[in-house]
């Protein structure tokens, strides 16, 4: 059985400019890859996330950042990650995704300390 099935954002945010991509996003990414059963969601999440940061991707994060909670990842977590990848993908990265994370959750990382 695949997983559930995750609503992108694409067509909101690209329909008008470039259909074939949002087809490709909710057909492809999101309608296949994403359900395939050999990774769980949480693990799909804790992977792109991670490319995110390493690539300095920030403008996907916080889509992401919200999809990562949903499929189980705490704030706590993929803070840590940002953390550990700091090492791997470079401090300005993981700085730059640190950032988008502090505006996407807001006066809630404030609880985590």
């Amino acid at each position: 059985m695949k997983h559930r099935i995750i609503e992108s954002n694409a067509r909101e945010a690209f329909v008008d400019i470039a259909p074939a991509f949002v087809r490709y996003s909710e057909e492809v990414l999101f309608g296949d890859v994403w359900r395939r059963e050999q990774l769980s969601l949480r693990e799909r999440s804790l992977l792109t996330v991670s490319a995110l940061v390493a690539g300095g991707h920030t403008g996907q994060l916080p889509y992401h950042f919200r999809l990562a909670q949903e499929n189980g990842l705490t704030k706590e977590e993929l803070i840590e990650a940002m953390t550990h990848l700091a090492f791997y993908a470079g401090w300005p990265c993981a700085a730059s995704a640190i950032q988008v994370a502090k505006d996407v959750f807001g006066e809630n990382l404030e609880e985590m300390e």
